[in-house]
Order: C-alpha cells, then structure tokens, then sequence
C-alpha cells in the first residue's frame, strides 16, 4: 500500500495498475494453489473394537450380491468413504507433472499403466483423470513423508511380538494362574515403539520348501534351548550351521510319520486327507506332526504359547508349517465354532478338566459334530494313582458333554492314545440326568471368538440346515469348490449367493494365473508362507491350492464373517484385528496379500502402525501385494518407501490400483545385505 501511494503521489498511473495487476495475480494464484492442498487430518472417534466378531455375522437377507466385489465382502450400511480423510500436505505437493494416455482393454485385469521405482528415486503416484473423452494417468512426484526410522535396541528386540511382550500389562496382572500372561496385552498407541526390529545376527535367505521341513539355518531362529532341554526326544539337533528336525518329539519315539500311519491303522474312520483336511494340533512344539501330515493331503493349524521352550512356533514357521501363538486360558481360541475335523493333542500340557472344564469345552466349541479329539498323554496309559486320577476326571467331563471314546489303545513304543468323537445331535444334552456343563446362554455367540471370555457351558449342536456346522463338509478335494448348504440361506436368495460364491472364485482363478503369476514380477519359487489379509471366501487361498504354499486366511473383527465358510472349503485362518499386532514371530511370511484392506481402516487404525506391523513379520525379501483405491495407494506408498521396499505401481481397467512391493534387508543401523 505503501508502494501505491507513492506512484499516485508521482503521479504514474500506468505503473501505478501494471504493479496492482501483477499484485492481484499473485494473490489469485497463491489462494489456487493454497486451496489444493489439504487440511491436517480429521479427527475421527475411534470405534470400539475389543466387541464380539460374532455380532458381526451375516445374517438371513443382510448381503446382496453388489456387496461382494473383487473377493472383497464390503459390510453393509458401512461408509467406506475416505473422502472426508485429508492427507499431509507433504504428501499432496506436486512436482514434474507429466501425462500418458491409456487405452481400453478387455480384459478388466489387464494392467494399462505400470511406473517402477528404483531403489534411490522418488515414487510416481497415479491419479486417474479424463480429458476430451480419453482415459489418461497423470503422475504426480511425491514428498517423502518425514519418518525417519531408528533401529529397535533393547535385549530381544529381534523377536518383538508387540501384543505377546508388553512387560508393563503382564506385571499389572493380578493373577496368572489361567495363563493370563500368555494371553494378549497390546500396548496403547502411544507405548507403541515406532522403530524397526533388528535382523539376527547372521541372517540369510531361508531354506526353500521341502527341504525347510526338516533342516533350517540356526541363526535365523538362533534359540537352542530346545536342542538341550528336547536331546532325548528328537525334536531338533545341531548340525554346524544348520537346525535339524528328524520329525520326532515327546510322543513320536518312531517319528510323526510312523505315529501318524498308526494313528490311521487303528482308527481308519480319521481318514487323513479325505474325511479329515483341517486339524489343530494343540502344543504342537516343533510341528512335526502338522508337517508330517501335508503328505497326507491335511492341513494342521499348529498353535502354542510363546513359553519356556523358547521360540516353537518360530520355528515351526521357518520350516514353512502353519502355526500360531496362542493358548487357552481365560479367552477363546481366535476361531470360529464347528471347523476343525480333528483336534490333535501329544503331551500339550493343558489341563483338560481343569477351572471346570473350560478348556475342553473350548475343543468342543471349535470341534464339528462328529468330528474326533485325540489325546495322547501320560493319563492315557500309565497306571500311578496321579494319572488315574487325571484320567477319572477327563472321563467323567467327556461323558458330561456326550463325548463317546471310540478307541483307547497303546503303539509298540509304549506310547497310547484315546479318541473321543463329538456327538452330531442334541439329544444327548437334552438326557442328561444332570445339566452340568450347562448348555449356553441363546445370546452366546458360539463363532464370537475376539477377547471374547471362556465360558463354563456347552453350545447346542447345529441342527438347521441354514446353520454353518450342521452337516460335515464333502471329501476333500470337493470342499474346496463346493458351495456349502448353510451359505444359500446365509446370505438371501440361493442365486444370488450361488452366482457370488462361484463368481469370485473364478475371479480370483483368473488373477492368480494370469496377473499374479506371470505379470507382477514376483519371484513365487521363494514363496513358502503366505497371509491373505482380508480373506472374504477365500477365493484367493483356493486359486493357489496348486501352489507349494498354504495361506494363512485373516478375517477382519470389523466386517462380515465369512471364517466358517473358508474352513468348509478345507483352508484356514483367523479372525483379527489390523488395528493390532497379529500373533506371530517377526519374519515369519514370505507373502502379505491386502484387498482392499486400507480403506477399512482408516477410520479407525494408523496406517503407518498398519505397514509397520507388515514390516514385521514379513520375512527380508518377502513380497506385498495390495489392492486399493488411488487414494489409499497414495497414503501407503511413502510410508513404504521410508522402509526401503522396492515398489511398483499397476493400475487395471477397473479403478483399482495394485502395489507390488518388496522388502529388502535395510534396517536403520545398517546398509548391509544378507546373503
């Protein structure tokens, strides 16, 4: 203004309107570009998540057709909008703008636009617009987002499981006489460490499927407590560098293999791998017998807590066997009710008829009707009045939750093993001179499996056809493909769940074999333990069957539950929640696949805890693939690149957008590479 009046006073006019128009475009321009950039984030009331997944299931007319997309189950009535969610405005600045038309395909999977980005350069985001009728991507350069990541340093770092070594909860606990610290106790946001977990000493590539089933490097699981404490029972040795597991253990004298054959020899009815796919094998220890049983055509969910023997289930990992820590104490298994064909426990150190009986009648919750428990223990054959006590009072629960023991008998290693099988109708409750175990509340959720408490009670015997558990799946392999009963009237009218059952496995069939495999640049050879991070039917697991890989299926507390359905295909999996760490060791899958995962949480999660927890427990050299909006993608993209993955970009002809990333070795520390 000062300025102004001086030129008026002068008396130059024409300099006076040249100044003030140069002074009004800057000042126009200045409010555009300020006005593209995007307030801080909004605060958004976090939801309450700790409640029961089974309210949470989809009930009779609650899913339409449109509402499963891509292998995606989208909740109704759910605002997956991320419209109102503004990004930093470091993430929003544009530099080197430059514009490449597309061009329509066929094929919906087809990709148009691929941008690589190299390991020091800055990533391209895309960002669909259209110009004169044509479909063109216009990249835009994007900031790095301001993390700067520090090494993780305190004693054991390398084995961080956020959930499972919160010191601080577990010395609050009053008490830990139903392994209360055991179980989860995952840190407040703010007690989160937001640094990265070391490498072993030493670490290099692991050992590839098969061979890993019985040899793995010592120092990437560098823990030999076992080797000491388990030397006279063949659990694992030394071997110069090497882990190795002759596939014995405390009851296998002759081996898994040799205990599994003589398993089906005296008890044909378990049929491994026609009539029983899907087995849980309680304190598992090294899981040997669920890596046995893969050449039987069955699939064993290994599950352990992270205790004294020090670093089982990692162990079971590394070989490339399915497993999980967890433990029955106050809460239930993190499963669905009436999914497992068998029940599998060798000297697993729970005490069945213990606080009533509430660990058994987990097994019973989890067990299908009809389906077997066997328990191989010391109660079972030896003869001392300890052990028959013990075996009094296991006999005495079974036959209160009309359990029938179908065979007790003893190997030639002096080992011995009992079967109960789990009755298929209700009529045993219903004539039981005594109701104890009661049978539960009608408001008990039987599927209702996050923090959800142990109750001392008895669920009813599915007995409607509309009702998941009613009627034992077909033989395996039909199961994988066969539509289950119970889902035509689960979700409305039997066509059109019919039509999206069978749609979206010939969806994700055709991913899998014509982008996934040959497009996406991903080396699958190394690929041994994969994770589905949002499974809906489980359609990506079954297009891999063929694959030498299993597939760990996580259903989100947050959406429909469709867990019950993935089991009846013969997979597995979890329910859990993204905004927490999951329960297993760091490094311990090779493949973490996301459909449309991130959308779904940005309303309630940190999106940075999100990747930083896939940093974990994704092995080095381990491959991400994520499917998302532009949106989403653009949120993710410099969160990895902080990490140092190496990604690329692929953006289909139906809106969506795939990151394909690789993580590498780097951590803060350090610049060195394994071998």
């Amino acid at each position: 203004m000062a300025m102004g009046k001086y030129l008026q006073e002068k008396q130059f006019p024409f300099l006076f309107l040249l100044v003030a128009g140069f002074m009004c475009i800057a000042f126009f321009l200045l409010a555009f570009s300020m006005s593209s950039y995007p307030s801080e984030f909004q605060k958004v009331e976090k939801e309450d998540v700790k409640s029961k997944h089974g309210n949470n299931i989809i009930k009779h007319g609650d899913a339409r057709p449109d509402l499963w997309q891509h292998g995606q189950v989208v909740a109704q009535n759910k605002n997956n909008s991320t419209s109102n969610d503004k990004r930093p405005a470091e993430i929003e600045r544009e530099a080197n703008q430059v514009t490449v038309d597309g061009t329509q395909k066929k094929n919906a999977e087809k990709v148009i636009v691929e941008s690589t980005r190299k390991q020091d350069a800055k990533q391209l985001a895309a960002e669909d617009v259209r110009k004169q009728g044509k479909k063109s991507i216009v990249f835009r350069r994007q900031d790095d987002p301001g993390l700067n990541w520090v090494p993780c340093q305190w004693n054991g770092a390398a084995d961080f499981i956020p959930c499972l070594d919160n010191a601080k909860a577990i010395k609050r606990l009053r008490s830990r006489r139903h392994m209360e610290h055991k179980e989860r106790h995952c840190p407040a946001k703010v007690d989160l460490p937001r640094c990265l977990l070391p490498l072993p000493d030493g670490y290099r590539s692991h050992i590839l499927w098969p061979k890993s089933r019985d040899t793995i490097w010592l120092k990437n699981v560098p823990h030999t407590k076992l080797v000491e404490y388990k030397k006279d029972q063949n659990w694992v040795r030394i071997s110069g560098e090497l882990l190795v597991f002759p596939g014995g253990g405390t009851q296998f004298k002759d081996g898994a293999l040799s205990y599994i054959n003589f398993i089906e020899k005296v008890f044909p009815n378990v049929a491994w791998g026609t009539r029983t796919r899907l087995v849980l094998d309680v304190g598992c220890g090294v899981a040997s017998f669920g890596g046995y049983l893969f050449d039987k055509g069955v699939l064993t969910m290994s599950v352990a807590p992270k205790d004294e023997h020090e670093a089982q289930i990692q162990l079971a990992l590394e070989r490339g066997i399915p497993a999980i820590l967890g433990v029955i104490g106050t809460q239930r298994l993190v499963f669905p009710s009436n999914v497992y064909d068998v029940v599998h426990c060798a000297r697993c150190r729970v005490h069945w008829h213990g606080d009533g009986g509430k660990p058994l009648l987990e097994i019973n919750r989890i067990l299908r009707p009809g389906g077997y428990f066997i328990w191989s223990a010391t109660p079972v054959y030896r003869d001392d009045q300890a052990h028959r006590d013990v075996w009094t009072a296991v006999m005495a629960l079974t036959e209160s939750m009309c359990w029938t023991l179908v065979l007790k008998t003893m190997a030639k290693t002096g080992v011995g093993i009992a079967i109960y099988q789990k009755p298929t109708s209700i009529s045993c409750y219903m004539q039981r001179k005594q109701q104890d175990p009661p049978l539960c509340q009608e408001d008990d959720i039987p599927d209702a499996a996050w923090y959800t408490p142990l109750q001392r009670c008895i669920h009813q015997i599915p007995s409607e056809s509309s009702v998941h558990g009613s009627m034992w799946p077909s033989n395996w392999s039909l199961r994988l493909e066969e539509e289950p009963l119970w889902l035509k009237y689960t979700l409305g009218s039997t066509n059109g769940s019919s039509r999206d059952f069978h749609k979206d496995t010939a969806y994700w069939r055709d991913v899998v074999q014509n982008l996934y495999s040959h497009d996406l640049s991903i080396d699958w050879s190394i690929i041994r333990n994969v994770m589905d991070m949002k499974a809906g039917f489980g359609g990506f697991a079954a297009a891999l069957i063929e694959q030498p890989v299993w597939v760990m299926n996580v259903m989100p507390i947050d959406g429909p539950d469709t867990l019950p359905l993935i089991f009846d295909r013969g997979l597995f999996g979890v329910y859990h929640d993204w905004c927490e760490s999951f329960n297993t060791y760091p490094r311990t899958y090779d493949l973490l696949h996301a459909d449309h995962l991130f959308s779904d949480l940005t309303l309630r999660c940190n999106l940075v805890d999100t990747i930083l927890e896939m940093d974990r427990i994704l092995r080095p050299q381990g491959w991400v693939i994520v499917r998302d909006t532009a949106m989403i993608v653009k949120q993710l993209l410099p969160v990895m690149h902080s990490l140092h993955w190496h990604t690329n970009i692929k953006i289909t002809q139906t809106e969506e957008n795939l990151i394909v990333a690789q993580k590498g070795s780097w951590r803060p520390e350090t610049e060195k590479v394994f071998d």
